[in-house]
């Protein structure tokens, strides 16, 4: 088991992906305070947000094992399939549920409100704008092509 465990913190690729992630996510802080002047390091373990942490992570995957084994690769082309899926599911699906949540906060904030007072609100903001979709894969592709 430990060879295992070993093996896999030896993964480049792997690493890469880790490390688009870290980038992106303190990314958000750095930005969430240029735009607010306040420093929330909430954001470094929230979802949502500029730019988007799952694609930079799938996209720095994807980069990185393009870059090690290959482009024409199954590999890559496998690696590839997931990222496209986490990049739609990011500015498609979760975007969409989070407009569900902010429209059921409203609900309840409108028609319910003061006779009802729910536990806590919904998350609003669980997905992404194409753009900052957009920047998390550049993110990824950036991190990915400086340390393959």
């Amino acid at each position: 088991m430990k060879e295992v465990v070993l093996e896999i913190l030896k993964n480049k690729a792997l690493e890469v992906g880790v490390v688009s992630w870290f980038a992106a996510q303190f990314l958000k802080i750095v930005i969430a305070f240029i735009m607010t002047r306040k420093l929330n390091l909430k954001w470094f373990i929230s979802s949502g947000g500029m730019p988007s942490s799952h694609s930079a992570f799938a996209c720095g995957l994807s980069t990185a094992v393009g870059l090690i084994d290959g482009f024409s690769s199954t590999n890559f082309a496998i690696s590839l399939t997931f990222t496209l899926i986490v990049m739609y599911d990011a500015a498609g699906v979760r975007r969409e549920a989070g407009k569900q949540a902010q429209t059921l906060n409203e609900i309840i904030e409108i028609y319910l409100s003061p006779h009802y007072k729910p536990q806590y609100k919904l998350k609003e903001l669980i997905g992404h704008k194409p753009t900052e979709v957009f920047a998390g894969a550049v993110v990824g592709i950036l991190i990915a092509t400086i340390m393959i």
